[in-house]
């Protein structure tokens, strides 16, 4: 099949097959699964013009309604955390998209740096599995202990060699929302970091959303996990919801600059076709993920996030000097 707006013949099957491989695999760690995606669009589909980071950006609007239904439906949304990730990274996505377009038509010193970036994050989750602080240690220990403890007792009534994960009381529970501190109840322990730390990132993350199209999440979830120390069954439904409006704030901007003279001298209109087949593939995926996320331990999701960061690093600093 034909996609004359990208300029990629494949066959239809396959975009909505890589996607839910990679969505399922991801979305339990809060990532989309759009920076993989990326890759495969320019390496092995040969789509290299601007219009590939709006086109990803579509793969996300369509595939990370499926996660976010599950992470709702189950109580596992940090809610705060959530209004805080979109409101910074809103004005960062129209920034990176204007970006991108007029001074990083080739951004490779750009993704060297977003690459050592990710490195020292995905590094530093390895190193500090369990968060950064002693406190952070304990409670992430405890959370892991719980998870053991509900898996034992769920296979003691049921004979079940199959974890059950989370009990349904495992819901987070906003304690304090200000602009100056953030405080959530999650399985009984407290967590807490300011809100400016969030806008900030948001921000920067929107930036970087706005280049390249990977909405975000691959930024936003390791920080959080690694650097503040929140668990992170309570940080991917956050991290998709910022991803999520991260990039339909994208798609929008770079479909009017289309319409510009910025659009009759560089193809940036995104390939809806493509994208939305991408997106169903991802949309089962999300869900998938989000699903399963609960039958997880938290040590497991973070190897997930942790490979799949350093992936990314070690991809965007290896093509700069390639």
């Amino acid at each position: 099949m034909y996609f004359p707006v990208s300029g990629v013949e494949i066959n239809p099957f396959i975009p909505p097959l890589v996607a839910f491989i990679v969505s399922s695999i991801t979305a339990s760690a809060g990532v989309s699964g759009a920076f993989l995606l990326l890759p495969f669009q320019v390496s092995f589909l040969h789509y290299t013009s601007p219009s590939v980071s709006p086109t990803n950006l579509i793969y996300n609007i369509v595939a990370i309604p499926g996660g976010l239904y599950r992470f709702i439906k189950e109580g596992r949304m940090a809610w705060p955390l959530t209004w805080v990730v979109v409101v910074g990274t809103l004005p960062g996505v129209f920034l990176g998209s204007w970006i991108r377009i007029s001074y990083l038509p080739d951004p490779r010193a750009f993704k060297l740096f977003v690459g050592c970036v990710l490195l020292y994050l995905g590094i530093r989750l390895i190193v500090e599995f369990t968060g950064g602080s002693e406190k952070q240690k304990a409670q992430n220990k405890a959370l892991d202990q719980k998870f053991k403890a509900q898996v034992a007792r769920l296979q003691a009534e049921t004979s079940q060699k199959i974890a059950a994960g989370l009990p349904a009381d495992a819901v987070v529970k906003t304690k304090s929302f200000s602009l100056k501190k953030i405080e959530y109840e999650f399985w009984g322990e407290t967590y807490s970091f300011p809100t400016v730390t969030i806008f900030v990132l948001a921000l920067v993350v929107g930036l970087v959303g706005g280049i390249y199209g990977i909405g975000g999440g691959a930024i936003i979830a390791p920080f959080c996990v690694s650097i503040l120390g929140l668990p992170v069954y309570t940080v991917a439904g956050a991290a998709l919801a910022g991803t999520f409006l991260t990039s339909i704030a994208g798609v929008g901007f770079y479909q009017m600059l289309a319409a510009t003279a910025v659009g009759a001298t560089v193809n940036v209109a995104p390939d809806w076709l493509l994208g939305a087949l991408f997106g169903i593939g991802g949309l089962a995926g999300t869900y998938c993920g989000a699903y399963t996320q609960k039958y997880l331990k938290e040590g497991i999701v973070k190897a997930i996030m942790a490979a799949l960061v350093l992936f990314l690093a070690l991809s965007y600093i290896l093509q700069f000097f390639c």
